[in-house]
């Protein structure tokens, strides 16, 4: 049977704007990108976007605002897609749109549930489906989440048994780790059986570090961080967060990892800012090497996607802390690193569209999988 296009949307919680893919899938899942295309946030923007991950004033009528904004945004990058690949929008199935994560509060955040109900937490994704399927003449398949956290899980990660489909080495224990704003490892087994959760902070702190000392939005290959030297007063505090030592499942965001988290685990004694930066990097190779040798010490390969494996010195410091295990960036594997997460959600798509379940027990702890997102016609 001839493929079906799809187009997966996504913004991460880096905040540098929407990442889209055009793919071909077959009726097997098989999927084949088209073309790729990015647009970035203002800075202005991306402000607004920071500032709505904690309570503000007005903020319901900026959140709406902003949901349109996103979905103008989303609907730039669709139109570009479709002109690179010349294919009108009427042959497209379905657009996958993560939307803009701004809430994370998956269950354990959940205190105020009478205890006579089963504990739902809650997750919140700035956009408007609607409009854009409005802009863009296309099926919107978005609000991937909810369903998850209703059936009793963390509604993160999402991208596991999309990795498992792209990703798996038949006879092979093979991880894959996203790093964006958050990172989150997905562990591949050799008998097919998937484990996913978030490690902690990504790109972040990092990020915000950055852009707050040299004005740069982030650390270009890690060239600042690799200048500086790492101090066990600051690592030491933050690998102390008890997140760290979570067991699975477990997801987070912003919620936790925010300059407000960092500034409290600061030392008093005023320190250099390139080795704050290298410290921050180190934190981040180091949480994320620690959840594959505490839960996957059976990995032979690691495959990075996501903004933070084109941070060569971050990818460096990986290596460094895994020294038994083949640390690769996914482009290596056959999807560049930027291509990945929104070439998930157009998978993500494809399953919603036709009613399959792509959420897995075993990643977010839910009662069972569940066919995830909710459909807005064009």
């Amino acid at each position: 049977m001839t493929p079906s296009f799809f187009i997966g949307l996504m913004s991460g919680t880096s905040l540098d704007g929407v990442d889209g893919i055009i793919a071909s899938i077959d009726t097997a899942g098989r999927l084949e990108v088209l073309a790729h295309d990015f647009v970035s946030f203002e800075s202005a923007f991306r402000n607004e976007l920071l500032a709505l991950n904690q309570s503000g004033p007005d903020e319901l009528h900026r959140s709406a605002l902003v949901g349109n904004a996103i979905s103008r945004h989303y609907a730039e990058v669709v139109e570009r897609l479709l002109r690179q690949t010349s294919i009108h929008c009427e042959k497209v199935s379905a657009i996958g749109a993560h939307g803009q994560t701004v809430r994370h509060r998956p269950l354990e955040f959940d205190a105020d549930v009478s205890r006579h109900q089963p504990a739902v937490g809650y997750t919140l994704q700035l956009i408007n489906p609607a409009l854009l399927a409005e802009l863009t003449g296309i099926d919107v398949v978005a609000d991937f989440r909810s369903r998850d956290l209703a059936a009793g899980g963390q509604g993160a990660p999402l991208v596991p048994a999309f990795h498992q489909g792209v990703f798996a080495q038949p006879g092979r224990c093979v991880a894959v780790l996203n790093i964006g704003g958050i990172s989150n490892l997905s562990v591949l087994q050799p008998q097919g059986d998937v484990l996913g959760w978030d490690c902690g902070p990504g790109n972040a702190l990092m990020d915000h570090w950055c852009a707050t000392h040299t004005g740069a939005p982030f650390d270009r290959h890690g060239a600042w961080a690799a200048g500086g030297r790492v101090l066990p007063e600051l690592l030491d505090p933050l690998m102390a967060e008890d997140y760290l030592r979570r067991a699975p499942p477990k997801s987070t965001g912003r919620d936790l990892f925010n300059p407000s988290w960092l500034q409290s685990r600061l030392p008093r004694a005023t320190l250099a800012t390139q080795d704050v930066q290298a410290t921050l990097t180190e934190f981040t190779a180091l949480a994320c090497a620690q959840d594959v040798l505490q839960h996957a010490a059976d990995t032979q390969t690691l495959i990075v996607c996501g903004g933070g494996a084109l941070n060569s010195h971050l990818m460096r410091r990986l290596a460094h802390h895994l020294p038994q295990i083949q640390v690769v960036r996914s482009d290596q594997q056959g999807l560049p690193p930027l291509q990945v997460e929104a070439a998930a959600f157009a998978w993500l798509a494809f399953k919603t569209v036709r009613r399959e379940t792509s959420s897995l027990p075993s990643v977010t702890g839910a009662r069972g999988a569940r066919v995830l997102g909710a459909i807005y016609p064009r």
